[in-house]
C-alpha cells in the first residue's frame, strides 16, 4: 500500500512561537531533539496511516509590545518522512508524491499573527512540492519561557491545520473497487515544538 505523507511541518512547527511567549528583540530556533512534526492521512476509507518527518529547523523573531510583527521561518527536510514502512517511504520521495530529488525542501514563511480565543491563527505561505499556498495554523499551548538546567531560555507549543495535497500537485493515486481511493486528499498535520533562545549553549 502507499500512501502520500507530507506536513507543513516545519513552518508549522516554528508558528508555536508566539508573541506572547517572545519579548523585544529575541529570536528562539527550533530543538528538533523535542519537536514532532507529525501527519495523518486515510487510507483506504477504513483507517488512518501516521508518520512524521524527523529534521527540522526553523526561528521566530518577535516583540511583545508588537505581536502583529512576530516573523516566522521554518524548513523541514522532505526526504526526512518516515511512516515505519521502509517501502512505503521510498515511494513517497519519488515523483509521484514529494518528488524530494527535485523538491528537497518544505518551507513555511509567516505573513500574519492573530489572537483567535485563547489561542493564536499563524497566516503564512507554505511551499510544498514547488507550489505556494496560504495556510493557517492553529496554535494552543503557548508556555511561558522556562529555564532549563544549563540556563537556558525555552518556549513549548502545539500546533494543529488541515491540508488538500491536491493543492500542492501531489495528485497520484489508485481506485478501489467498490470505488473511493486508497490514498486520501486531506492531511491533517499535529505539531509538538520546543523552541530555545538563540545564542544558548548547545546539549
Amino acid at each position: 500500500m502507499h500512501l502520500l505523507a507530507f506536513a507543513v511541518a516545519a513552518g508549522f512547527v516554528a508558528g508555536a512561537i508566539l508573541p506572547s511567549a517572545v519579548s523585544a528583540a529575541d529570536t528562539y530556533q527550533i530543538d528538533p531533539a523535542h519537536t514532532s512534526v507529525q501527519f495523518s492521512v486515510r487510507h483506504m476509507l477504513i483507517s488512518n496511516v501516521r508518520g512524521e518527518f524527523r529534521k527540522v529547523a526553523g526561528s521566530a523573531t518577535g516583540d511583545i509590545a508588537n505581536p502583529a510583527a512576530t516573523t516566522v521561518e521554518a524548513t523541514i527536510d522532505a526526504a526526512s518522512i518516515d511512516t515505519r514502512n521502509e517501502e512505503r517511504d521510498a515511494h513517497l520521495r519519488k515523483p509521484d508524491f514529494l518528488d524530494v530529488a527535485k523538491f528537497p525542501t518544505i518551507v513555511f514563511k509567516s505573513t500574519k499573527v492573530e489572537k483567535a480565543g485563547e489561542g493564536w491563527k499563524l497566516t503564512g505561505d507554505l511551499t510544498l512540492h514547488g507550489v505556494t499556498k496560504p495556510v493557517v495554523l492553529d496554535v494552543t499551548n503557548v508556555t511561558a519561557p522556562i529555564k532549563d538546567p544549563w540556563g537556558n531560555s525555552r518556549i513549548g507549543a502545539q500546533a494543529k491545520t488541515k491540508l488538500n495535497r491536491r493543492d500542492f500537485g501531489i495528485a497520484y493515486n489508485a481506485l478501489l473497487e467498490g470505488g473511493g481511493l486508497v490514498v486520501g486528499d486531506e492531511i491533517t498535520v499535529a505539531i509538538d515544538v520546543e523552541v530555545v533562545k538563540k545564542g544558548a549553549t548547545a546539549q
